[in-house]
């Protein structure tokens, strides 16, 4: 039986936050998005289902004069990569 895909990571942009996040402590919204290709309107809305869904936490400071978003996968968004890929494993061991 094929096990069920998480719909909120099933998302291309949200996947890909998702995977650049795992890998890093932080990173920030410039950084997110010169990693994906999305647009910032684009990535702002999903980076705040992921928030919602409390799988990554943001944080909004400054660097001197200039806005800064950082951005952490919290450990309920580590554990939802790691169900969404071994659900995603089934499909491919098939």
């Amino acid at each position: 039986m094929f096990k069920e895909l998480n719909p909120l990571l099933h998302s291309e942009l949200r996947l890909a936050v998702m995977s650049v996040l795992i890998g890093v402590e932080s990173a920030d919204f410039v950084f997110l998005r010169q990693q994906t290709g999305a647009t910032a309107g684009n990535l702002s809305v999903q980076l705040d289902k992921l928030a919602k869904a409390g799988y990554i936490d943001i944080e909004k400071t400054f660097r001197g004069r200039m806005p800064c978003t950082l951005c952490r996968i919290t450990d309920a968004g580590r554990d939802a990569f790691a169900e969404y890929v071994e659900a995603l494993q089934s499909y491919i061991k098939r």
